[in-house]
């Protein structure tokens, strides 16, 4: 054990509870096999005591999206949104029970028997993570107030506890090290998303304007926020995802400067050879010529049944090619590479301490690609429709860590700023990260400028990258799904008894 995981604080949990503020959508968002219009954000909040006495509480959120977890359609939006309700309920369960250890063995010690809890009522991987991934961050969060200082300087001196555990590829890595040069850049560039549905021009939007101040159309986005970074939702219907990026392209290729794209097929297609026709139908395309030339790679097309399956190297001989929904434990990026893939996106709702294992493992594979000749590792930052506030802030925290200069975003597109929250609480947050958001309209809304977001004040915030608080007493308290035991089930403390010190 390294000397700076010895003196990594350790502390138990002492309470967890969750909260949930309903959010309805301006504008209907189109991905897989679903038009989101409303789902309910989770809060959770947590309190902790570390081995020298010192308590404190942390926070941490969360928008609970249907249909991309689990993506039966079988089941109902309601029963996805219990899915991940219980899955917060039992890691609670397994991290109270675990007794001292540091921010990140915490989480390493209780995975094991939490993937079984969750497994035993039906619930997948992806699913499990969510519920480790919002409890870890509250911790960190937690532990980074108590010493007064941004998470970022608790990761660079890894006063986490990261280890290698679970992750043998790694041996003979200076982990230490490459947490000392984890550092946050200034700004980050935003990637905008463009669902399946989405108007592209003005003209699209006529006669169904919502004219509520904010862009409703492609054009109109590209113009307000000056993106130059895209994400484009393709459908596994290949005739009608070329006439689509033809639809885009129309608009992107008037930007005068380089941009850059990203494919994400949403797992919409069957089989390798299927994506490996689409990629060829664009490039045969003349209109697609400037975007192929412009897409770094593409993200998971194929269905997670099928992903880690059988080999995507055909695909990845002529475009590079990350996991995303099949990412949903910490040996999934190794396997995936073996079969052809080459990145691995970031997501707060999959696992803070993953990202940065999987950020690790491209420093590890790239330093050695001169002697293996394996093509080079990459990840990427994408969004789970992260909502302004403490959200945002945290998965922002998250993309700069692991050194993205891009984050895709869409949750300031098809949410009205901080919508749901009062008019008290949007002040702190203006008054807290006055770089980060921008009042308009009577709404706080994230201020992209230039298609980037300054992050100042989140790297500067002692904790997790938040300097304000949600109004939790506002909120209901989480109702954990009936049928899990009932050292599970325990109630909510007040909202108020112990509210987050900042």
């Amino acid at each position: 054990m390294s000397a700076a995981t010895t003196e990594a604080p350790r502390l138990r949990l002492l309470a967890a509870d969750f909260f949930e503020r309903p959010v309805t959508l301006r504008l209907p968002f189109r991905f897989g096999v679903v038009t989101l219009r409303e789902a309910p954000q989770v809060f959770t909040r947590v309190r902790i005591r570390l081995a020298d006495g010192r308590e404190g509480d942390g926070i941490a959120a969360q928008l609970m999206v249907p249909k991309w977890f689990d993506k039966s359609p079988d089941l109902t939006n309601e029963q996805n949104f219990d899915q991940l309700r219980a899955a917060l309920a039992i890691a609670r369960a397994q991290c109270l029970a675990a007794g001292e250890g540091t921010a990140f063995g915490l989480s390493a010690t209780i995975e094991p028997a939490h993937r079984a809890a969750c497994a035993a009522v039906g619930l997948n991987g992806l699913v499990a993570s969510f519920g480790i991934a919002e409890i870890e961050r509250a911790i960190l969060d937690a532990l980074a107030r108590i010493e007064g200082v941004p998470a970022f300087a608790l990761v660079a001196a890894n006063r986490v506890g990261l280890t290698t555990q679970g992750a043998p590829d790694l041996a003979g890595f200076d982990l230490e090290k490459f947490l000392a040069g984890l550092t946050p850049a200034p700004s980050i560039f935003v990637r905008h998303t463009v669902g399946m549905v989405d108007a592209l021009t003005s003209a699209e939007t006529a006669g169904k304007r919502l004219d509520d101040g904010l862009p409703e159309s492609l054009e109109e986005v590209v113009a307000a926020y000056g993106h130059r970074h895209f994400k484009l939702k393709v459908s596994g219907d290949i005739a009608a995802d070329i006439a689509r990026l033809e639809g885009i392209a129309a608009v992107i290729d008037a930007i005068a400067d380089p941009y850059v794209v990203t494919l994400d097929g949403n797992e919409q297609y069957d089989t390798v050879d299927a994506v490996v026709a689409l990629w060829r139908r664009m490039g045969e395309t003349p209109r697609l010529a400037r975007m192929v030339a412009s897409t770094p790679h593409i993200e998971q097309p194929i269905g997670r049944a099928r992903a880690l399956a059988e080999p995507v190297h055909a695909l990845a001989a002529l475009v590079p090619v990350e996991v995303d929904e099949s990412d949903s434990d910490l040996d999934v990026f190794p396997r995936a590479r073996a079969l052809g893939y080459r990145g691995v996106s970031a997501k707060s709702c999959k696992g803070f301490y993953r990202a940065l294992i999987n950020r690790a493992r491209v420093a590890h594979w790239n330093a050695g690609e001169g002697a293996t000749g394996v093509a080079r590792a990459f990840m990427s930052a994408e969004d789970l429709t992260t909502q302004a506030g403490v959200a945002v802030q945290q998965d922002l925290a998250l993309a700069t860590l692991v050194g993205m200069t891009h984050v895709e975003r869409n949750g300031h597109h098809y949410v009205d700023g901080m919508a749901g929250a009062s008019d008290a609480e949007q002040g702190r947050f203006l008054v807290a990260h006055p770089d980060l958001y921008a009042r308009a309209s009577g709404r706080a809304r994230l201020a992209i400028r230039n298609g980037a977001v300054s992050l100042g004040s989140i790297a500067a915030a002692p904790g997790l990258a938040v300097g304000a608080m949600p109004d939790l007493a506002a909120m209901r308290p989480m109702v954990v799904p009936a049928g899990l035991p009932t050292s599970v089930s325990a109630g909510p403390r007040d909202p108020v008894q112990t509210p987050v010190s900042v």
